[in-house]
């Protein structure tokens, strides 16, 4: 579906099956071992990155001009929404402009990666709530060798983490929040 001026934004919230994603900046030399995950050439910004299941990706579809904000300011709003997020859960988190997503001493929770086209922006974030981590291994995450993951569930210690359906529908809300 063509996307127009007239076209309403939405936010698609979902998981997927195990996938490297390369992005249109993305060096082959950054997938180390994908170990039979396949990797997908994905046409947004960035390097490679992992989706799999206990991760939420949001796909953000976003009339920036409407909205009038530009893509770093929507960048900065993605980011906002997942440490407010985070936030509520206690879990102390920040962007950082140097390396774009969503932090906890210095490991990566949530991944960014937009494309604009025409004022419109698709694709958006992960955030790792529940997952398997380990197919982090195989690749340069974001294109930065040794950088960490984490998530959600490790940051709360396993057992007090809310389920994935809750927190979804709070990383839902915290988008809505910020893109109003």
């Amino acid at each position: 579906m063509a996307r127009s001026e007239d076209t309403g934004d939405e936010i698609w919230l979902l998981q997927h099956f195990p996938v490297y994603t390369q992005g249109l900046s993305g060096k082959a030399e950054h997938v180390l071992s994908p170990a039979g995950i396949p990797v997908i050439p994905a046409d947004r910004g960035g390097q490679v990155t992992y989706h799999g299941p206990g991760q939420w990706v949001a796909y953000i579809l976003y009339d920036l001009r409407r909205a009038g904000v530009n893509i770093r300011e929507l960048v900065a709003l993605l980011e906002t929404a997942v440490v407010n997020l985070l936030a509520d859960l206690d879990i102390k988190a920040y962007g950082d402009p140097a390396a774009r997503g969503v932090y906890v001493d210095g490991r990566k929770i949530a991944a960014l990666g937009l494309k604009v086209s025409r004022g419109r922006s698709y694709h958006g974030l992960s955030l790792n709530a529940d997952m398997d981590l380990s197919p982090f291994s195989g690749i340069n995450t974001c294109g930065y060798e040794g950088l960490e993951v984490t998530s959600v569930a490790h940051e709360l210690h396993s057992g007090s983490c809310p389920s994935l359906d809750d927190l979804g529908e709070a990383l839902l809300d915290h988008l809505l929040r910020v893109l109003r």
